[in-house]
């Protein structure tokens, strides 16, 4: 395993990923200094990516589409339920589509 300490969620039906918890360099999410941090990948619209991230702890989605995919702090800018919020998003928008009818 290349990265033994990165968590993948993904949906069982369809395997794709809702969400990545990973941790990474300060310097490789675009902030000063080498510490390591953790972060939350999530996927959304991206108008809602554009609001976000205009809020502290919000950033460019790492390693993912950009346009897509946000990152989240996870150090304590970001509120719990925020995060929680924003993940059962993920989820949704990630979802097996039903096809019409059903």
């Amino acid at each position: 395993m290349s990265y033994p300490s990165y968590a993948v969620l993904r949906h069982q039906d369809n395997r794709k990923w809702y969400g990545i918890v990973m941790d990474v360099p300060a310097n490789k999410l675009g902030l000063s200094g080498t510490e390591v941090l953790d972060i939350l990948d999530i996927k959304c619209e991206p108008l809602m990516i554009d609001l976000l991230r205009q809020s502290p702890g919000f950033l460019p989605g790492y390693h993912m589409n950009k346009s897509n995919w946000v990152s989240i702090l996870l150090d304590g800018t970001v509120a719990d339920d925020t995060i929680c919020d924003l993940l059962d998003v993920s989820f949704h928008n990630t979802m097996k589509k039903q096809k019409k009818g059903k």
